[in-house]
């Protein structure tokens, strides 16, 4: 682990005890704090936009709390399923979460995940949040843009996303009822936990395993590596 690593501290805009227990993977220090923000975004919001505003959103609000604190950098992201390119959010009961689950069984849907790493020892230009920079692909499973660059070349703002692809096998109704009343589907997207119970009900996955969790993992290690920070290289 370089120097510059050493000096970096994660601090992790979320309360999701998935993404809390990923990000600690990376090996770097962490701090994590809820971002507490507003999720509603314009109806008719494409997926890709939605989650990448929402991260965003999430880290912005993060680092505007704890000011310029150079070598901390602060991560937001945010996850939503969507089948038939309706957007499927957080069940608001189990009438709700029963019928998204009929509506995902047996059927392919995809899993968008949005991610944003903010330098928090820089103050953001307005760029940022319009979307503006440069746009670079991660893959076929994504993209990723340098939203803003500080006057040592390197970035203050980076913002991406993946996009995976999930097949559900076919579902009974009673396996629908019985898997509601674990409460696993009730503070999940899509009412579904592929970490958890949901996983049984999966018969295959098309990408990034860590996104549909809630956390790109290998993009966030390439945003990472902009700003020279390198946990498993000299």
């Amino acid at each position: 682990m370089n120097t510059m690593s050493q000096q970096t501290t994660l601090l992790l805009a979320s309360s999701s005890p998935r993404r809390r227990e990923l990000i600690g993977t990376i090996g770097l220090p962490v701090l994590i704090e809820a971002p507490d923000v507003d999720e509603t975004m314009p109806e008719g919001t494409p997926p890709d936009e939605l989650v990448e505003q929402l991260s965003l959103r999430k880290a912005g609000t993060v680092a505007g709390r704890n000011g310029e604190q150079t070598g901390t950098i602060v991560i937001g992201s945010d996850t939503v399923v969507v089948l038939d390119g309706r957007i499927l959010g957080k069940p608001a009961d189990g009438d709700e979460a029963f019928a998204m689950l009929r509506a995902l069984s047996g059927r392919t849907h995809q899993v968008y995940t949005g991610i944003t790493c903010i330098d928090a020892g820089c103050t953001l230009p307005p760029t940022v949040a319009e979307g503006r920079g440069t746009v670079m692909p991660f893959g076929d499973v994504g993209r990723y843009r340098v939203s803003a660059e500080g006057a040592d070349g390197k970035p203050r703002a980076l913002v991406g996303h993946t996009v995976s692809r999930v097949t559900f096998r076919p579902m009974s109704d009673k396996e629908i009822r019985a898997y509601i009343r674990t409460g696993e589907p009730m503070d999940k997207a899509g009412a579904y936990g592929v970490q958890g119970s949901g996983a049984l009900f999966i018969e295959k996955i098309e990408g990034d395993f860590y996104s549909v969790m809630g956390l790109p993992l290998s993009l966030l290690y390439q945003l990472l590596l902009h700003w020279g920070i390198r946990p498993f290289q000299g």
